[in-house]
């Protein structure tokens, strides 16, 4: 009796808890209705527009015909991942990608650390407004006009720039025809787009920072540059960290607007990405099941990217996105 007493009580027991912390986590949420309306736009954001389409990823490994639909095309397994690893341009594709990623993370990453710094220890609050707004102000141009002014400055007729390398006595190369110069001119033209709008983060971690850790630093002697590289990095580490795995983690994600629009046929060797591909594949050429499954990969690279460089730091040191 006593053991069958036991089981029963074992048994009603979690039963018991579990209605008890189901009603607790109710009154939670009704005690704090007002945050779950506040966060439910955004809630329902990436659930329409992120989650939602990912019911069409399916498509990658069917035969997709339109008048069919998604549920009423064939499957064909991995056979638009086959076609597009073993095709001639496969290789191509993942260089530039790669290349230019490599590239941009290895200017653009340290320019804005660089620049944080040093507004951070500019005394004159007029000039480092002035700085500030100068240096973040391209990133409010569109991209497409950003594409324009890049064609503009850089024309072999007209280009402004080619004008000033040519008037110093210098023959100016083709930045627009040239495959060698593509990925200098469209790297350097984002960082001088995006470069002072990466600075806030930083400042805003640098705000953070003790004054009197400064102070006692200036009394021991220490110089400007010791303060930075003692007080100011140790504190802006964390950050640092953070961005460089999301930055890692879209590697392969290099977006497809500004490429296409400095696109042509004599720089194409260095400037079709996979995402041109997937657009050209996809949207031009109609074959929606190939350019999805060629996005899907690339994709799924990002992933593991993503979570293997966050797995390494977090061996490291805490500062990991999980």
């Amino acid at each position: 009796m006593q053991e069958t007493k036991s089981n029963i009580m074992s048994s009603v027991i979690p039963k018991v808890k579990g209605k008890k912390e189901k009603k607790k986590s109710w009154n939670k949420i009704v005690q704090n209705w007002e945050l779950y309306i506040f966060i439910a736009p955004a809630f329902l954001y990436f659930l329409i527009f992120h989650y939602g389409p990912m019911y069409g990823i399916q498509i990658a490994f069917k035969n997709f015909i339109p008048t069919k639909g998604i549920m009423g095309s064939s499957w064909v397994g991995f056979d638009h991942f086959t076609r597009f690893f073993n095709s001639y341009y496969f290789w191509d594709l993942l260089w530039n990608t790669l290349s230019i990623s490599l590239y941009e993370l290895a200017i653009g990453f340290p320019i804005p650390i660089i620049l944080a710094l040093a507004f951070n220890e500019v005394k004159n609050g007029s000039f480092k407004k002035l700085a500030q707004t100068v240096t973040y102000a391209p990133h409010f141009i569109s991209v497409v006009v950003m594409g324009g002014m890049i064609i503009t400055f850089l024309s072999p007729s007209s280009g402004m720039v080619v004008h000033l390398i040519e008037w110093l006595g210098f023959d100016a190369p083709q930045f627009l025809t040239d495959p060698k110069w593509f990925k200098t001119m469209y790297v350097f033209s984002g960082v001088w787009q995006s470069a002072g709008w990466g600075t806030i983060i930083y400042l805003a971690a640098l705000s953070g920072v003790d004054p009197q850790q400064h102070e006692a630093a200036i009394i021991d002697g220490a110089s400007r540059f010791q303060r930075i590289r003692y007080i100011n990095i140790p504190v802006i580490i964390p950050t640092m960290t953070i961005l460089l795995i999301l930055n890692v983690g879209s590697l392969l994600g290099v977006g497809f607007e500004k490429i296409l629009l400095l696109q042509n046929p004599l720089n194409m060797g260095a400037s079709d990405v996979i995402s041109t591909f997937v657009y050209r594949s996809g949207l031009v050429d109609a074959q929606y099941s190939f350019s999805t499954a060629v996005g899907l990969f690339n994709s799924v690279v990002n992933a593991f990217l993503l979570i293997t460089v966050n797995q390494i730091v977090r061996r490291t040191n805490e500062n990991s996105l999980w």
